[in-house]
């Protein structure tokens, strides 16, 4: 279950500069975003298939997780812990901001919600959460960061240095183009992501 450790793998970005983010807004392609329309949470769905958008992405891994040093997920879907090697049939695990509301927990984008991470030629799906305490809506994981939608991939990372894998998702760091609900054959370089050095193409 992910939580604001991404906070230091985006050292540039202050407390204030997150807060003053306010509600996504529309940005070019971010027109689709869930928070920036008229969609209701549970309603991606409707949603064209192959739909790009831009999205912030960063990533969290075995040594941040939480609980810290673990794969421990919040809502599985195909996976009974973190991972994942970016295929369209084992896409890898990634977690998304929520809102409290009622003793619910309400997901940017449902569980089982799939993208393509251009840059990583990677598939991945939602399967856990990205921000904790009582109010993770008002935390930078919900409130996205300069009008894009805030998306974590999981990395791995359990056999390397934690400080390797640090150094890794800070490389993945930024705005990234993605594919929303996408079919299969893009491509792909399978295996997990902290291993191959967050490679990017």
């Amino acid at each position: 279950m992910n939580t604001f450790r991404k906070l230091k793998f985006a050292p540039v970005l202050s407390l204030a500069l997150l807060a003053a983010c306010g509600t996504p807004r529309s940005h070019g392609l971010d027109v689709v975003n869930r928070a920036s329309t008229s969609l209701g949470y549970r309603d991606i769905s409707r949603l064209p298939v192959e739909t790009p958008m831009n999205a912030y992405l960063t990533g969290y891994s075995y040594w941040d997780n939480t609980p810290r040093g673990s794969a421990q997920i919040a809502r599985p879907v195909i996976h009974r812990s973190a991972g994942g090697a970016g295929t369209y049939s084992d896409p890898v695990t990634l977690a998304v901001g929520h809102v409290k509301k009622g003793g619910r927990s309400i997901m940017d984008y449902p569980a089982g919600t799939r993208f393509y991470i251009k840059r990583l030629r990677k598939y991945a799906i939602v399967e856990d959460l990205c921000g904790d305490g009582h109010r993770p809506q008002d935390g930078p994981c919900h409130s996205g960061h300069r009008g894009h939608d805030w998306i974590d991939i999981y990395v791995g990372g359990r056999r390397m240095a934690e400080a390797s894998v640090d150094a890794c998702m800070r490389h993945i760091t930024g705005i990234q183009p993605v594919i929303l609900n996408p079919q299969p054959g893009h491509p792909v370089e399978p295996g997990e992501i902290a291993s191959s050095g967050c490679r990017k193409f």
